[in-house]
């Protein structure tokens, strides 16, 4: 009787793209050091918005979030999604079919390289975006220096393009958020005393081979980490709760060791690389602008 009274345990919302530093397996350590009570929720750096989701699986966003990144062809995944899930689901539909056509892959991967690039539906830019991501090499979002999609076709057996079951599950978390294509600054123009940001940004490269920052087609250097730095020291200054995760290098450390009221290095994996050998354990640095039991 207490079996069949006992109530299943809801479906939990999974990220629908790999990305480049998915925090997935950072999750636990994050949790440890959130603060324990916030209001609105921002993530300048979203890429595959796994915080995000491991958020509204605990109910944790009672005041709403703003997701934001610059890469303005995964905003409009995440804007479709959330506007209009069942045109984006008919789409990848039929990209499924070809998933393990190279021809195919590279057809649409060069999209991006034809004048009517820019004129093409919402819909179909983010089935493509998904797609690419779902079949090629290693997951691996990556762009030339002219903002073009330049990974290659990853010969896998059988990918899974989509899962119509989580894509309508993403599509309610994202019912009420707020999605913004831009700079990381501009989360000072919004976030208000109170509220939880956390920075996930394209991370300092631990040796000379290390490196991924392309994922726009910019690069991120190190002057973009030292104005990363002083925006969260400006928000911590204005009583915003904020989280940083990088990896654990000098400069890291120097950025953050004055700005930071709490840090901690803890070790992940890294999973996306071209070199499959280079792939393993790093050590990462988590700082916070606010005292943490981590």
């Amino acid at each position: 009787m207490q079996a069949s009274l006992a109530r299943e345990a809801p479906p939990q919302v999974r990220p629908f793209i790999k990305w480049a530093g998915g925090k997935g397996q950072l999750i636990p350590e994050l949790a440890r050091r959130f603060p324990p009570h916030f209001r609105r929720y921002h993530e300048p750096f979203v890429g595959g918005g796994a915080l995000f989701f491991h958020l509204y699986n605990h109910g944790l966003l009672r005041d709403g979030a703003v997701l934001s990144d610059y890469n303005p062809e995964l905003m409009v995944c995440y804007e479709v999604i959330r506007d209009d899930v069942e045109s984006l689901i008919t789409a990848l539909r039929w990209h499924h079919r070809h998933r393990l056509d190279p021809h195919y892959f590279l057809e649409v991967r060069n999209w991006d390289r034809q004048p009517d690039f820019a004129q093409r539906s919402k819909i179909e830019r983010a089935a493509r975006t998904i797609f690419l991501n779902r079949t090629c090499y290693n997951g691996l979002y990556r762009l030339n220096r002219k903002g073009q999609f330049n990974a290659p076709f990853g010969y896998y057996k059988n990918p899974m393009i989509y899962d119509p079951q989580n894509l309508r599950l993403v599509s309610a978390a994202l019912r009420n958020v707020e999605l913004r294509v831009g700079d990381f600054s501009e989360v000072l123009r919004y976030a208000a005393p109170g509220d939880f940001v956390y920075f996930d940004p394209p991370y300092v490269p631990t040796s000379a081979t290390a490196s991924f920052t392309h994922y726009t087609g910019q690069t991120f250097g190190p002057e973009d980490q030292r104005r990363l730095a002083e925006v969260f020291a400006e928000l911590s200054e204005r009583g915003v709760y904020v989280m940083l995760s990088n990896s654990s290098t000098p400069l890291t450390r120097e950025l953050y060791a004055a700005r930071a009221v709490s840090s901690s290095v803890v070790y992940a994996s890294r999973k996306i690389n071209c070199d499959g050998s280079k792939r393993g354990y790093v050590e990462e640095l988590i700082v916070c602008s606010y005292p943490t039991a981590g």
